[in-house]
């Protein structure tokens, strides 16, 4: 399977679990700032968390 259609693939997962994807960074940040003290480190964090993850999967899908 070719990168871009992996891509394509893992992107359209995000749709369908129970918590939205939000659409944009600002979306998320307007979210995390209502939620309280705290929420925008903790928006950050999960942000890189996922970034690591995506990560991970391309490199035991197409290096390893």
């Amino acid at each position: 399977m070719e990168i871009n259609k992996y891509i394509k693939t893992e992107l359209g997962k995000l749709d369908r679990g129970i918590v939205a994807t939000p659409d944009s960074r600002e979306q998320l940040e307007d979210f995390a700032d209502g939620c309280g003290q705290g929420s925008l480190i903790l928006m950050q964090m999960a942000m890189q968390y996922g970034y690591k993850i995506a990560l991970e999967n391309l490199q035991t899908k197409y290096i390893i």
